[in-house]
């Protein structure tokens, strides 16, 4: 049964009718209906903007990541802290590595976690109400953190108090900071093909040119394996990409060639880019060498791996293709998603005269 507890409220108790068959139980003093994903469905929509509503009981089976990556908590167990340095709750890692969150998930959560708990000492941690949290949170803003430090700040805290101790209404009324709406960073074509031609290193050359010309994120450059290199197809294909998904983009015939004179060179084991002794290539040496190029190339605003997939959406957009294409491309789970490249595309604007002219 899905059952349905609540304060006293005529509202709710009026939408408790409407819902199907609802009934009510003396032992457990609740109401309550059948236990289908219909009736979840209902109760969602029903309930929607009146209330928060608590699914924990119902979904807490789903599985948040279903890839083989190996989930390292064992790491954190063995390092060496400080003296007197309050570590993560054991249940805390347990709860993580059982849900197979993705290693740099664990690594910010547990990260942030233990910046609250060690603010608090003195304190038992299970012992830390809303208040305590605010105040750390007030402590935060006033050292003019981004709000996406304060948000991941706020799940990390969330995720031990609802989820490993299964307090779900404890927090859930904490005020997040609002969304800041940022307009993509988009460098010109001109500027692409600038970064690529003072770049002499062919590895570095490859690197640049995937992100731009298959519009990838960083982690899925890096996650890249030779098989993933449809060259009959002429396709790239992206293993779990973002949100767990696979998806397929574009090969670049000039790419092609640069990745197999690359290859000849470095004969490459498993992974497309690798470090030293054929781990995956380091993600701090990708920054550096869009960024190293973008300085050789004279471009002033300041460009990151993610500018050129921003760059390569814009560009597409620019040249007409539909904007579906696109967000299946990018891997985008919303069109709203993708939506945001016409605010910056210029043929948004050419179309329109300026009146100074």
């Amino acid at each position: 049964m899905i059952g349905i507890q609540f304060t006293q409220d005529k509202l709710i108790q009026n939408l408790i009718k409407g819902l199907p068959d609802p009934r009510w139980s003396s032992k457990y003093h609740m109401a309550y209906i059948n236990n289908t994903k219909k009736n979840l469905g209902i109760i969602f929509n029903t309930f929607k903007g009146v209330v928060w509503i608590n699914y924990n009981k119902f979904l807490s089976n789903r599985p948040i990541n279903t890839n083989n990556e190996i989930v390292d908590v064992q790491w954190f167990r063995e390092r060496k802290t400080p003296k007197d340095y309050r570590v993560c709750p054991e249940e805390y890692l347990l709860k993580l590595e059982l849900k197979k969150y993705a290693n740099s998930t664990v690594k910010t959560y547990v990260n942030f976690f233990e910046m609250f708990i060690n603010h608090f000492k003195n304190k038992d941690i299970t012992t830390l109400n809303e208040s305590d949290v605010r105040s750390y949170l007030q402590k935060l803003i006033r050292r003019n953190v981004s709000n996406s430090y304060l948000n991941q700040t706020i799940n990390a805290i969330k995720f031990y108090y609802e989820t490993v101790l299964g307090m779900p209404n404890r927090f859930y009324d904490l005020e997040r900071p609002r969304k800041v709406h940022k307009l993509p960073t988009v460098i010109s074509k001109e500027e692409v093909i600038a970064m690529l031609n003072c770049t002499t290193n062919l590895k570095h050359k490859c690197i640049l040119a995937l992100l731009y010309s298959a519009g990838l994120r960083r982690s899925e450059l890096l996650n890249l394996k030779i098989k993933d290199i449809d060259s009959k197809r002429m396709l790239i294909y992206i293993k779990c990409g973002k949100g767990n998904k696979d998806r397929l983009t574009l090969l670049s015939e000039t790419v092609l060639k640069d990745l197999r004179l690359y290859f000849k060179e470095w004969n490459p084991k498993e992974f497309l880019f690798e470090g030293r002794k054929g781990s995956k290539y380091s993600a701090a040496s990708v920054i550096q060498i869009v960024k190293q190029a973008a300085d050789k190339a004279g471009i002033l605003q300041k460009v990151t791996p993610h500018t050129l997939r921003h760059s390569f959406a814009t560009h597409l957009l620019e040249s007409n293709v539909d904007l579906r294409q696109i967000q299946v491309l990018l891997g985008h789970g919303s069109s709203k998603t993708t939506e945001i490249y016409t605010h910056v595309a210029t043929n948004t604007f050419k179309s329109i005269k300026n009146l100074l002219d």
